[in-house]
């Protein structure tokens, strides 16, 4: 089933610096983005938070995005996950972990917030993704991360967030939050049974 949304989506990273990727992937979250140059964009306190939370937030970059495309205004990812937080989307752990994006916090949140009307989907194959798209809906698909690498086999399905912007024919189209190269972040595509491999099954539809 094809089906696209119809009007550009942004893209925006999970990091200020879209770049910070293969440094993230080598060195983890909480020191490579110490250094990123940006981190004052994203609405955080200081670097240290930000460095924190922005390994994290993925679902809030596609927040960002589908909110972009909404409205033609670019929030804070911070201010998003605090708002998000508040609501139980994620919660701090004592050592100061965080877990999280937790999805049924996130549908009333983006309700209160903005008026969204969303829903968590789950038990879906990728083909089902064109029926969500057709509602109209935009899609925020649980995938591996490694999904930035295609060729590998990842050893897991789900744990990180894209937003998923068409299904035509055998491939699907989506945007990356933590793509490491231009190619794997905004409007990759790929063969449905390549994203598959990569798909948990679930996700939340948002109500264009």
């Amino acid at each position: 089933m094809d089906a696209t949304v119809k009007y550009d989506v942004p893209y925006f990273s999970q990091w200020e610096t879209p770049d910070m990727t293969l440094a993230v992937v080598a060195e983890g979250a909480q020191a490579a983005l110490l250094k990123d140059p940006l981190w004052a964009s994203s609405g955080a306190h200081n670097v240290e938070d930000y460095a924190r939370w922005a390994g994290n937030l993925c679902g809030m970059a596609c927040l960002k995005m589908v909110l972009a495309a909404r409205t033609g205004r670019a929030i804070p990812i911070m201010d998003l996950a605090m708002g998000c937080r508040e609501h139980g989307g994620y919660v701090e752990e004592p050592d100061g972990r965080i877990k999280g994006l937790i999805y049924a916090p996130f549908i009333p949140f983006v309700r209160d917030r903005f008026g969204l009307d969303a829903r968590v989907v789950t038990g879906i194959s990728t083909a089902d993704i064109g029926g969500i798209l057709k509602e109209p809906a935009f899609f925020i698909a649980s995938v591996h991360h490694s999904i930035r690498w295609p060729e590998t086999e990842p050893p897991s399905k789900g744990g990180h967030l894209v937003l998923v912007t068409a299904l035509e024919g055998d491939r699907i189209r989506f945007h990356n939050p933590s793509g490491h190269v231009v190619a794997t972040r905004e409007n990759v595509e790929m063969p449905l049974e390549t994203f598959d491999r990569f798909f948990a099954g679930r996700g939340i539809a948002i109500d264009r």
